[in-house]
Protein backbone atom coordinates (compact mmCIF):
# COMPACT_ATOMS: atom_id res chain seq x y z
CA UNK A 1 0.00 0.00 0.00
CA UNK A 2 2.67 2.42 0.67
CA UNK A 3 4.39 1.73 -2.62
CA UNK A 4 1.39 2.46 -4.41
CA UNK A 5 0.97 5.49 -2.39
CA UNK A 6 4.07 7.08 -3.33
CA UNK A 7 3.94 5.69 -6.89
CA UNK A 8 0.32 7.83 -6.72
CA UNK A 9 1.68 10.78 -5.03
CA UNK A 10 5.03 10.93 -7.81
CA UNK A 11 2.29 10.56 -10.89
CA UNK A 12 0.59 13.22 -8.97
CA UNK A 13 3.88 15.80 -8.96
CA UNK A 14 4.84 14.78 -12.54
CA UNK A 15 1.47 15.43 -13.78
CA UNK A 16 1.15 19.41 -11.90
CA UNK A 17 5.16 19.82 -13.19
CA UNK A 18 3.95 19.37 -16.65
CA UNK A 19 0.86 21.13 -16.18
CA UNK A 20 3.16 23.74 -15.07
CA UNK A 21 5.39 23.69 -17.91
CA UNK A 22 2.85 23.86 -20.68
CA UNK A 23 0.97 26.33 -18.75
CA UNK A 24 4.24 28.65 -19.17
CA UNK A 25 4.44 27.75 -22.68
CA UNK A 26 1.06 28.26 -22.94
CA UNK A 27 1.83 31.84 -21.66
CA UNK A 28 4.71 32.16 -23.60
CA UNK A 29 3.30 31.51 -26.94
CA UNK A 30 0.43 33.78 -26.03
CA UNK A 31 2.80 36.47 -25.03
CA UNK A 32 4.57 36.69 -28.20
CA UNK A 33 1.37 36.64 -29.96
CA UNK A 34 0.52 39.94 -28.75
CA UNK A 35 4.14 41.49 -28.79
CA UNK A 36 4.29 40.44 -32.58
CA UNK A 37 0.94 41.54 -33.48
CA UNK A 38 2.44 45.52 -31.55
CA UNK A 39 5.82 44.81 -33.62
CA UNK A 40 3.74 44.66 -36.65
CA UNK A 41 2.42 47.56 -36.54
CA UNK A 42 5.06 49.59 -35.52
CA UNK A 43 6.59 48.40 -38.61
CA UNK A 44 3.87 49.01 -41.12
CA UNK A 45 4.34 52.48 -40.55
CA UNK A 46 8.11 51.93 -41.86
CA UNK A 47 6.66 50.88 -45.01
CA UNK A 48 9.23 48.11 -45.70
CA UNK A 49 8.12 46.95 -49.13
CA UNK A 50 10.73 43.15 -48.37
CA UNK A 51 8.40 40.69 -46.67
CA UNK A 52 11.39 38.81 -45.50
CA UNK A 53 12.97 41.88 -44.22
CA UNK A 54 9.60 42.64 -42.35
CA UNK A 55 9.38 39.49 -40.63
CA UNK A 56 12.49 40.10 -39.41
CA UNK A 57 12.38 43.24 -38.02
CA UNK A 58 8.92 42.01 -36.39
CA UNK A 59 10.71 39.13 -34.78
CA UNK A 60 13.51 41.77 -33.46
CA UNK A 61 11.22 43.84 -32.06
CA UNK A 62 8.89 40.82 -30.72
CA UNK A 63 11.57 39.23 -28.95
CA UNK A 64 12.88 42.51 -27.21
CA UNK A 65 9.70 42.97 -25.58
CA UNK A 66 10.01 39.43 -24.61
CA UNK A 67 13.55 39.95 -23.49
CA UNK A 68 12.21 43.21 -21.62
CA UNK A 69 9.31 41.99 -19.73
CA UNK A 70 11.83 38.67 -18.77
CA UNK A 71 14.46 41.43 -17.02
CA UNK A 72 11.45 43.47 -15.73
CA UNK A 73 9.35 40.28 -14.56
CA UNK A 74 13.14 38.84 -12.56
CA UNK A 75 13.63 42.62 -10.95
CA UNK A 76 10.41 42.52 -9.41
CA UNK A 77 10.26 39.01 -7.97
CA UNK A 78 13.69 39.98 -6.41
CA UNK A 79 12.47 42.75 -4.98
CA UNK A 80 9.37 41.42 -3.50
CA UNK A 81 11.32 39.02 -2.26
CA UNK A 82 13.58 41.30 -0.10
CA UNK A 83 10.48 43.51 0.85
CA UNK A 84 9.51 40.82 2.83
CA UNK A 85 12.57 40.19 4.81
CA UNK A 86 12.48 41.25 8.08
CA UNK A 87 15.68 39.71 9.03
CA UNK A 88 18.24 41.03 6.83
CA UNK A 89 20.27 44.18 8.28
CA UNK A 90 21.50 45.22 5.08
CA UNK A 91 18.20 44.62 3.10
CA UNK A 92 18.49 48.07 1.28
CA UNK A 93 21.81 47.44 0.03
CA UNK A 94 20.33 44.34 -1.70
CA UNK A 95 17.40 45.87 -3.47
CA UNK A 96 20.17 48.57 -4.99
CA UNK A 97 21.78 45.51 -6.02
CA UNK A 98 18.70 44.13 -7.52
CA UNK A 99 18.01 47.32 -9.14
CA UNK A 100 21.48 47.62 -10.29
CA UNK A 101 21.93 43.81 -11.86
CA UNK A 102 18.46 44.80 -13.64
CA UNK A 103 20.01 48.24 -14.87
CA UNK A 104 22.69 46.73 -16.29
CA UNK A 105 20.67 43.99 -17.93
CA UNK A 106 18.57 45.83 -19.82
CA UNK A 107 21.60 48.34 -20.51
CA UNK A 108 22.89 45.09 -22.43
CA UNK A 109 19.89 44.25 -24.22
CA UNK A 110 19.29 47.93 -25.31
CA UNK A 111 22.48 47.93 -26.76
CA UNK A 112 22.50 44.76 -28.55
CA UNK A 113 18.98 44.96 -29.94
CA UNK A 114 19.74 48.90 -31.67
CA UNK A 115 22.87 47.22 -33.06
CA UNK A 116 20.30 44.45 -34.90
CA UNK A 117 17.47 47.08 -35.94
CA UNK A 118 20.38 48.72 -37.74
CA UNK A 119 21.90 45.70 -39.92
CA UNK A 120 18.07 45.62 -41.52
CA UNK A 121 17.58 49.36 -41.28
CA UNK A 122 18.70 53.10 -41.56
CA UNK A 123 19.17 55.21 -38.93
CA UNK A 124 15.87 57.09 -40.00
CA UNK A 125 14.04 53.63 -39.83
CA UNK A 126 15.44 52.59 -36.40
CA UNK A 127 14.12 56.40 -35.08
CA UNK A 128 10.69 55.29 -36.47
CA UNK A 129 10.78 51.91 -34.49
CA UNK A 130 11.86 53.79 -31.25
CA UNK A 131 9.04 55.96 -31.87
CA UNK A 132 6.85 53.25 -32.06
CA UNK A 133 7.96 51.96 -29.08
CA UNK A 134 7.46 55.27 -27.18
CA UNK A 135 4.18 56.43 -28.60
CA UNK A 136 5.44 59.22 -30.78
CA UNK A 137 6.06 60.97 -27.08
CA UNK A 138 9.34 62.92 -28.60
CA UNK A 139 8.55 63.76 -31.83
CA UNK A 140 5.17 65.53 -31.03
CA UNK A 141 6.67 67.35 -27.50
CA UNK A 142 9.38 68.91 -29.62
CA UNK A 143 7.14 70.13 -32.31
CA UNK A 144 4.09 71.27 -30.12
CA UNK A 145 7.22 73.10 -28.01
CA UNK A 146 7.98 74.37 -31.43
CA UNK A 147 4.61 75.66 -32.17
CA UNK A 148 4.13 77.29 -28.51
CA UNK A 149 7.39 79.09 -28.48
CA UNK A 150 8.35 80.57 -32.26
CA UNK A 151 10.99 82.10 -31.18
CA UNK A 152 13.15 79.44 -29.73
CA UNK A 153 16.95 79.34 -30.89
CA UNK A 154 18.34 76.70 -32.63
CA UNK A 155 21.11 76.27 -29.47
CA UNK A 156 17.56 75.84 -27.20
CA UNK A 157 15.96 73.34 -30.13
CA UNK A 158 19.41 70.76 -29.82
CA UNK A 159 18.92 70.78 -26.26
CA UNK A 160 15.29 70.14 -26.28
CA UNK A 161 15.52 67.34 -28.69
CA UNK A 162 18.89 65.65 -27.03
CA UNK A 163 16.58 65.39 -24.08
CA UNK A 164 13.66 64.00 -25.35
CA UNK A 165 15.99 61.32 -27.51
CA UNK A 166 17.56 60.51 -24.40
CA UNK A 167 13.89 60.43 -22.63
CA UNK A 168 13.48 57.96 -25.96
CA UNK A 169 15.77 55.19 -25.07
CA UNK A 170 15.09 54.79 -21.39
CA UNK A 171 11.18 54.92 -22.41
CA UNK A 172 11.93 52.25 -24.87
CA UNK A 173 13.30 49.47 -21.85
CA UNK A 174 10.52 50.48 -19.79
CA UNK A 175 7.60 47.66 -18.09
CA UNK A 176 4.71 49.85 -19.09
CA UNK A 177 2.83 52.99 -20.53
CA UNK A 178 2.95 54.78 -17.15
CA UNK A 179 6.82 53.93 -16.71
CA UNK A 180 7.47 55.13 -20.64
CA UNK A 181 5.53 58.43 -19.81
CA UNK A 182 7.04 58.80 -16.48
CA UNK A 183 10.28 58.93 -18.13
CA UNK A 184 9.39 61.76 -20.60
CA UNK A 185 7.67 63.20 -17.83
CA UNK A 186 10.87 63.64 -16.04
CA UNK A 187 12.91 65.17 -19.24
CA UNK A 188 9.98 67.49 -19.81
CA UNK A 189 10.48 68.66 -16.41
CA UNK A 190 14.06 69.24 -17.12
CA UNK A 191 13.29 71.10 -20.53
CA UNK A 192 10.86 73.38 -18.48
CA UNK A 193 13.62 74.30 -16.18
CA UNK A 194 15.86 75.18 -18.80
CA UNK A 195 13.42 77.16 -20.87
CA UNK A 196 12.63 79.06 -17.81
CA UNK A 197 16.24 80.10 -17.23
CA UNK A 198 16.63 80.75 -21.08
CA UNK A 199 14.03 83.48 -19.72
CA UNK A 200 10.51 82.21 -21.26
CA UNK A 201 7.51 82.49 -18.95
CA UNK A 202 6.24 79.29 -20.04
CA UNK A 203 2.78 80.06 -18.52
CA UNK A 204 2.40 83.36 -20.33
CA UNK A 205 3.92 81.45 -23.59
CA UNK A 206 0.97 78.62 -23.19
CA UNK A 207 -1.42 81.08 -23.13
CA UNK A 208 -0.56 82.99 -26.30
CA UNK A 209 -0.32 79.74 -28.03
CA UNK A 210 -3.92 79.16 -27.18
CA UNK A 211 -4.91 82.34 -28.50
CA UNK A 212 -2.96 81.83 -32.05
CA UNK A 213 -4.53 78.23 -32.23
CA UNK A 214 -8.06 79.37 -31.67
CA UNK A 215 -7.52 82.39 -33.84
CA UNK A 216 -6.43 79.26 -36.29
CA UNK A 217 -9.65 77.95 -36.19
CA UNK A 218 -11.47 81.24 -36.71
Amino acid sequence: MKLRFLALAMCAFSFAQAQNVQSAAEAEAAYLKVVTGRAAKIVEKIGLNDTAKFTRVCSIIAFQYRDLNAIHDERNAALATLKKDTVSTDKEAKIKAAENTADAKLYALHCAYVGKLLSELTPEQVEQVKDGMTYGVAPLTYRVHLEMIPTLTEAQKRYMWAALCEAREHAMDAESSEKKHWWFGKYKGRINNYLAKEGYDLKKERVEWGKREAAKKK
